[in-house]
C-alpha cells in the first residue's frame, strides 16, 4: 500500500510538469475519462444484450424500449464512441504539431492504442446487427482475403463458416468485451512512459528547471474537461442519432445489401483511402499504410525543426486532406469522386512523407 500511494503521488501529485502546457494537453486526460465512461456503459449494456444472431437486433430494441434507463446507456455508449474518436484525433494532431514523436516509446504506444481502438469500435458497430453494420462487416472482413496464402482460410476462421453469421457475432462480442481491459492496460503504460519522459513543450523547454508540480495546477486545468462533458450531454439529449445511419434502424437482411455502404464518420477517411484505387490488394495496403506510415516518425532523433514553421504548414495541409477524404468517404464511387479520392489519398501520403523528411531537410540546411 505504501508503494502504491507513493506511485500514485508521483503520477498525480508531485509530477514535474512544464508551465507551457495549455488546454490542448487536456485531450489526453479527457480520453482517459471517456475510456472509463465507455467501459461502464458497455458493461451495463451487456446485461441485456444477446449475442445470438436471431435475437441480437431485437435485444438492442429491448434495451431501447423496455429496460429502465436502457436507452440512456445506449445513446451514451454509441455517442461516446464518437467522442472518443474526436479527442483521439485531436490528441494525435496535437502530437504532430508539437513533435511528440520524439518521445519514441510514448509515440509507438499511442499508435498501438489507436489501432486497438479502431478494431474495438468496428466490432462494437457490428454488434447492433443492423442492415448497415452487417454489410459493413461483410465488406471489411472479406479484405482479409488479400493476405497471401492464408487469406481465404483467415476469412473463414473470422466468419466461423462460409459467410458472416452468428458465429462471427459471438467472436466479435467476446473480443469487444475483453479488448477494453487490454486497452486500459495500454493507456496505463502510455501514461507511465509519458510521465517518465515528460510531455513535449510548445516552447521547446525540456529541462526540469522551469517546471511546476502537477497538483494543484493541472488538476484545475483538467477540470475544464467538465465543459466538454456538458456539451456532450447537451448533444446526446438533443440529437442522439444525428451521427448514425438510417440503415442502422433496420434488421440485417442477408439477401439485400444497402445501395451504398457507408461506415461511421470516424472511419470515412480510411474508407476513402481503401476505395481510392480499383485494386483490392493495393487498396488494403494503402489502408494499412495510412496508420503504419506514422511508425516512421519514431526514427526522428533531432530537435532542430522545433522552430520551423514548415511543419505547421504541412500539418494544416494534412488536416485538409483528412477532412476531404472524410467527405469523399460517404460519396459513391463514380466520377469525379473516385478521381478526387485518388488525388487526396496521394496528397495524404505525400504530406506525411514531407513531414517526416522535413526534419532531415532542416538539419541539412542549418547544420
Amino acid at each position: 500500500m505504501n508503494f502504491l500511494v507513493k506511485y500514485c503521488s508521483s503520477m498525480l501529485i508531485v509530477l514535474p510538469s512544464s508551465k507551457s502546457l495549455d488546454l490542448n494537453w487536456n485531450y489526453g486526460s479527457m480520453l482517459g475519462m471517456v475510456l472509463v465512461f465507455q467501459i461502464l456503459t458497455g458493461f451495463l449494456l451487456t446485461f441485456f444484450y444477446s449475442n445470438d444472431s436471431f435475437n441480437s437486433f431485437d435485444s438492442v430494441q429491448y434495451i431501447m424500449f423496455e429496460v429502465n434507463g436502457g436507452w440512456l446507456y445506449r445513446v451514451f455508449h454509441f455517442n461516446g464512441a464518437s467522442l472518443f474518436f474526436v479527442f483521439i484525433y485531436l490528441h494525435f494532431f496535437k502530437g504532430l504539431f508539437n513533435f511528440s514523436y520524439r518521445l519514441k516509446v510514448v509515440w509507438f504506444s499511442g499508435l498501438l492504442i489507436l489501432f486497438v481502438l479502431v478494431l474495438e469500435a468496428f466490432m462494437g458497430y457490428v454488434l447492433v446487427w443492423a442492415q448497415m453494420s452487417f454489410w459493413a462487416c461483410v465488406v471489411i472482413t472479406s479484405l482479409l482475403s488479400v493476405v497471401p496464402y492464408f487469406g481465404s482460410k483467415l476469412v473463414l476462421w473470422v466468419w466461423g463458416g462460409f459467410t458472416v453469421s452468428g458465429a462471427t457475432l459471438k467472436l466479435f462480442f467476446a473480443v469487444h468485451y475483453i479488448l477494453p481491459f487490454g486497452l486500459l492496460l495500454l493507456v496505463m503504460l502510455h501514461m507511465f512512459f509519458l510521465h517518465d519522459t515528460g510531455s513535449t513543450s510548445v516552447v521547446s523547454s525540456h529541462s526540469d528547471v522551469d517546471k511546476v508540480m502537477f497538483f494543484p495546477y493541472y488538476w484545475v486545468k483538467d477540470s475544464y474537461n467538465l465543459v466538454f462533458w456538458m456539451f456532450f450531454f447537451i448533444f446526446v439529449f438533443s440529437y442522439p442519432f444525428m451521427l448514425g445511419d438510417p440503415e442502422m434502424f433496420l434488421e440485417s437482411n442477408v439477401l439485400v445489401s444497402p445501395v451504398h455502404i457507408v461506415p461511421e464518420w470516424y472511419f470515412l477517411f480510411f474508407y476513402a483511402i481503401l476505395r481510392a484505387v480499383p485494386s483490392k490488394l493495393f487498396g488494403v495496403v494503402l489502408l494499412m499504410m495510412s496508420l503504419l506510415v506514422f511508425c516512421l516518425f519514431g526514427l526522428v532523433n533531432n530537435y532542430i525543426s522545433c522552430t520551423s514553421l514548415s511543419n505547421d504548414l504541412l500539418v494544416y495541409v494534412f488536416l485538409v486532406s483528412v477532412g476531404m477524404l472524410s467527405w469523399l468517404g460517404q460519396c459513391v464511387v463514380e466520377y469525379p469522386y473516385d478521381f478526387m479520392m485518388f488525388i487526396f489519398s496521394l496528397l495524404y501520403f505525400v504530406v506525411v512523407s514531407f513531414m517526416f523528411l522535413n526534419f532531415y531537410l532542416v538539419k541539412f540546411l542549418f547544420l
